[in-house]
């Protein structure tokens, strides 16, 4: 990538110290041409209010009128660097802040982003998983990315968030077609990337949480010496006893399954059957709720496929509002509440794509290139995890001064996505270095300060156009 000395050192001047602290563990990722335009398409995406592109990068950072500007659309079209590298030392950053010690929880689930055009080749026609329902199915078109969140306790928050480290495109099957390649499922994607995550965490106990989606027996058998995989289970799932011990001098080949047990669904039919009373102190709204259940151990196959062997736990609803659910974990000596918490956490990724659509702009991205579109969804989904980061630290330095956006007719008690990103906007506008820490927060005195004018330019800009 040819270094432009004048344009990048114009962006490089609007980039605020603080962000070039922030950003200085993934330095080592980028030659030092393309890092200088990688500091200011991240302040860039972080300060533009709507659409997520370059172009609202650029003019946010007042670039609009500066030469050079293809230089930073090659960062994510044709600059070489290393995708991978940079999520695993997001994942290392994510859990030295929130969670350096003990087991790790990481959410793996899929997302459509809404795109439409000839030339955005890897998109397909899935089911939308927002609007669809059991009853009423709805096709989308888009490009479908496999998204690992790790699920970690957000102190200031008062709940866990699922924060993106790596996400990868899933292209559709028409894709590896036309380019005469074998068509990878989500499932073998979703093994690559756990096994990936493993090798980044060789020392930790690592829990994934999956969806129904991810319930494949081919994916277990994988990924089962590694990980611990929880996920549900059908309610008509073909269960087994273990094989029996093979006597001496038998011949033959060894027994994959033993007895046929009951299929789930007659369990939960069953007057005989035994419930248990438990309370979650979390479930989905963050409330707590009791529910009946009944656990076991069992191999769960299919004619030809791998066996698993599964601890299982069927639940239902005392009150009957809630259909009765059956969950799985490959690790056997797991608890029915260990089970339940960690699948019930999986929750937080809906509201992290809710909250990146919102608030960094995902699906806004107007990117041909088949680089550029594979790097740019991720990045803005990592930029998430960069700003609960950022916010984080600032927590720590300043305390009870930042606090949750309320009004007289909505009472919030805790901080959100939302008040993140609006704090570390406020850093990013007035640096330290060029007002005092004081400017963002309401004042009640008559004490002027003087903005310099090219700021105060960006900031009208930004403003008159946010809508």
């Amino acid at each position: 990538m040819t270094t432009h000395r004048t344009p990048a050192a114009a962006g490089l001047a609007l980039v605020p110290p603080v962000l070039a602290a922030w950003l200085s563990i993934f330095r080592d990722c980028f030659t030092a041409p393309v890092w200088k335009h990688v500091l200011v398409l991240v302040a860039g995406a972080v300060l533009a209010p709507r659409k997520r592109t370059v172009s609202a990068a650029l003019r946010v950072m007042g670039l609009v009128a500066r030469p050079g500007f293809a230089r930073y659309h090659e960062v994510l079209s044709r600059a070489r660097w290393d995708a991978r590298a940079v999520a695993r030392k997001l994942l290392v950053q994510v859990l030295d802040v929130f969670l350096p010690t003990g087991e790790v929880v990481i959410g793996i689930d899929d997302t459509i982003e809404r795109r439409w055009g000839a030339r955005i080749k890897a998109r397909g026609i899935y089911r939308d998983p927002v609007r669809s329902s059991h009853g009423h199915f709805v096709k989308a078109s888009g490009l479908r990315w496999l998204s690992l969140m790790v699920v970690v306790p957000i102190p200031w928050a008062g709940r866990r968030w699922a924060l993106p480290f790596l996400t990868v495109l899933a292209p559709s099957e028409r894709w590896s077609d036309a380019r005469g390649r074998r068509h990878k499922k989500l499932t073998d994607w979703a093994r690559q990337a756990i096994l990936q995550a493993k090798r980044w965490l060789a020392r930790r106990r690592v829990i994934i949480v999956a969806d129904s989606s991810f319930a494949a027996l081919e994916l277990i058998a994988a990924v089962r010496q590694h990980v611990c995989l929880v996920t549900r289970l059908r309610l008509d799932a073909n269960l087994f006893a273990p094989a029996p011990a093979r006597r001496a001098g038998q011949r033959g080949r060894l027994r994959r399954k033993g007895a046929r047990l009951p299929k789930l669904a007659a369990v939960l039919a069953d007057p005989k059957t035994v419930w248990s009373s438990i309370t979650l102190p979390e479930w989905y709204g963050g409330q707590p709720r009791t529910l009946e259940i009944i656990s076991g151990t069992a191999v769960w196959y299919h004619s030809g496929l791998p066996p698993a062997p599964i601890r299982w736990v069927l639940a239902r609803d005392p009150t009957g509002k809630l259909a009765a659910q059956a969950f799985l974990a490959t690790d056997l000596e797991t608890t029915p509440a260990e089970i339940l918490g960690w699948f019930v956490s999986r929750w937080r990724m809906e509201t992290t794509f809710q909250e990146v659509r919102a608030h960094l702009g995902v699906e806004t991205q107007r990117q041909w290139s088949d680089l550029a579109i594979a790097r740019t969804t991720p990045a803005l989904l990592g930029l998430f995890s960069l700003v609960t980061v950022w916010m984080h630290g600032l927590i720590e330095t300043r305390g009870a001064t930042i606090r949750p956006r309320t009004a007289g007719w909505y009472g919030k008690p805790g901080l959100t996505f939302s008040d993140a990103i609006a704090t570390v906007r406020r850093v990013l506008w007035y640096p330290p270095d060029l007002c005092p820490p004081h400017l963002w927060m309401s004042r009640h005195d008559a004490e002027t300060i003087e903005i310099p004018a090219g700021l105060l330019r960006r900031i009208t800009e930004t403003l008159c156009y946010a809508a």
